[in-house]
């Protein structure tokens, strides 16, 4: 039987069940990242080795003494030095998540952790999570290029769509999502049971199409020039990714 297809008021055939989203010709799937170093001028991203670093990470999650970095994560806080390790060396070779060492290039010190996960190369789709930072990487250029690296990577892969996914009640993850122009997807109630508590997840993304010109304002303030002498940033990086956001939320 041959298949027939209705016209729209412009002369347009479409399917007889209804619209489909846009062709991709030549779509081809991205490869996984590799367990590979990503180096920028502050930090540089390291395969998550427990005995290269974990001893030097737990050392700077404890100068968080109220242990907030453990609020919003599955895990911690971390009894002591070798429960941390135990809990690194579980992802040892692991594909997804891929955790990575956040190493300051001043210090040569591990200072946080990152992860690609939820990786999803047959539809181009990859998340960003497993964030923790010590106290002396938060808030810093450091910890924002660590971030810009991942996402610059994804996309330079052939990755559509880069993810980040939070706690909905986590106020400063949804603000950093934003700031680093994610934008709000919306909310999944009832998505998760974690440490006994309901989790409620917030979901922002980057498209591919989005990316350039939000990386031109991740370079714009990661540029050398937009901190005066004490550090000091001349331009917020909200200010260049907000008008950039689809949606804010």
């Amino acid at each position: 039987m041959a298949m027939t297809t209705t016209a729209t008021d412009k002369g347009q055939a479409l399917p007889p069940n209804g619209p489909l989203g846009a062709e991709l010709p030549g779509w081809t799937p991205p490869p996984a990242p590799a367990r590979g170093v990503l180096a920028g001028t502050r930090v540089r991203l390291e395969p998550l080795d427990a005995a290269r670093h974990a001893p030097a990470l737990h050392a700077a999650f404890a100068a968080d003494a109220q242990g907030a970095t453990w609020t919003y994560l599955p895990y911690g806080p971390f009894a002591d030095a070798q429960a941390y390790a135990d809990w690194a060396q579980g992802y040892a070779g692991v594909a997804d998540p891929m955790l990575f060492a956040i190493v300051e290039t001043i210090t040569g010190q591990p200072a946080g952790v990152a992860a690609y996960l939820r990786i999803d190369p047959r539809n181009g789709c990859i998340e960003i999570g497993h964030l923790a930072f010590a106290p002396s990487l938060q808030r810093t250029p450091a910890a924002t290029e660590a971030i810009f690296l991942m996402i610059d990577h994804a996309f330079a892969l052939g990755y559509r769509r880069v993810e980040w996914k939070c706690n909905a009640l986590n106020a400063a993850s949804r603000r950093a999502a934003q700031r680093l122009g994610f934008s709000f997807e919306g909310v999944f109630r009832q998505a998760a049971v974690v440490k006994g508590r309901n989790r409620d997840t917030a979901w922002y993304a980057i498209l591919d199409t989005e990316w350039p010109a939000l990386r031109t304002a991740h370079v714009r303030w990661l540029a050398a020039g937009n901190f005066d002498a004490h550090g000091r940033q001349r331009s917020a990086l909200a200010d260049l990714t907000r008008p950039l956001l689809a949606a804010r939320g």
